[in-house]
């Protein structure tokens, strides 16, 4: 029986842990947070296979982080000191970073780091790796994302939206403000079109090690006016307890048999869900490498600190989320006539 701790119960925790206890009862759950009460009460609600404790248990082999941003990196730390895999599902530029400067410890260590296994990133770092696929040579990513999921979600969305964007362009990382760049992108429905906007957004830190020839990589996230315009200020009204709406869209350009091709791919969610159904699928994967995966893996590819796209088999792992739920979609274009 897996023994999985979930750090932060949260909107995205508890949905990891309804996920999880579902699909896999037979594993045991524990759920922590630092929040007075919240873990008792999301492990009551779940049922006798989840239960809250204190700090991390020794015992536990898979470990996911779904706290606030900038808390990840300390907890992974920790965690590889006894779990066989550690799981985060951070956003956040600083948490990207620190979590893959931890490379040479998780290989140390013998455990896998996985970096971005949320809704974006992780959910549109799987869909560019799939997407690939269809192309002879993919030239250019653009992610965009709609929605948050809880309160601390929300909070780092108003805190990405006045930091500085990352752009891969031409081999080189440039800088560009955020709340700049306005474009009109169109996710599957219900959401539909949306303005989005440069924000500091941790994707193309993730998805430039899995596709590293690419000319550009951009990362926006929707906002509105009142957000932009609110944007450095501290958040005028307190966050929803979960995100309603909620999409990705990611669209590739490239070369198919010598001719110019785009291919856009989405997913419409509630962010919480979609995370939650994201990092429970990652952990249901690794748990069934750690006893006895279906193909060999090296063992770089085995140990060490990784984005989502570079440690599963995209395909697979889609028909996984497809199984629980979560429907990619792919953009296909009509002749209109008049």
């Amino acid at each position: 029986m897996e023994h999985l701790a979930i750090v932060g119960s949260g909107a995205t925790g508890t949905r990891i842990a309804r996920q999880v206890a579902r699909s896999s009862p037979d594993w045991h759950i524990s759920l922590l947070d630092d929040g007075a009460g919240v873990a008792e009460t999301a492990a009551q609600a779940l049922g006798a296979t989840v239960n809250a404790v204190r700090a991390v248990p020794n015992e536990a082999t898979i470990v996911v982080i779904a706290t606030r941003a900038g808390s990840h990196a300390a907890l992974a730390a920790d965690a590889l000191a006894h779990a066989s895999v550690v799981i985060s599902v951070s956003d956040a530029i600083d948490d990207v970073r620190a979590l893959l400067d931890l490379d040479e410890q998780a290989k140390a260590q013998k455990c896998r780091l996985v970096v971005g296994a949320g809704m974006m990133p992780g959910l549109t770092d799987i869909l560019a790796s799939h997407g690939r696929k269809w192309f002879d040579e993919v030239r250019e990513l653009h992610v965009s994302k709609f929605g948050t999921g809880g309160p601390d979600c929300a909070r780092q969305h108003h805190r990405a939206l006045k930091g500085l964007c990352l752009d891969w362009r031409d081999n080189e990382w440039q800088r560009r403000p955020g709340g700049s760049g306005r474009e009109l992108a169109w996710f599957p429905p219900p959401v539909q079109a949306a303005d989005c906007y440069r924000a500091a957004l941790a994707d193309p830190l993730l998805l430039i090690r899995h596709h590293p020839n690419l000319d550009r990589i951009t990362s926006r996230m929707a906002a509105t006016r009142r957000d932009r315009m609110t944007m450095h200020l501290p958040m005028l009204r307190k966050p929803h307890p979960e995100g309603l709406l909620g999409a990705v869209r990611v669209e590739l350009r490239g070369i198919k048999d010598g001719q110019h091709l785009e291919v856009v791919l989405g997913c419409a969610e509630r962010p919480a869900v979609a995370a939650g159904a994201v990092a429970a699928t990652a952990a249901r994967t690794f748990s069934e490498d750690l006893h006895g995966p279906a193909t060999p893996v090296t063992e770089r590819e085995k140990f060490g600190a990784f984005g989502l796209a570079e440690c599963v088999d995209s395909t697979v792992f889609l028909h996984r989320l497809k199984d629980r739920g979560l429907r990619p979609e792919l953009f296909v274009g009509a002749d209109e006539t008049y």
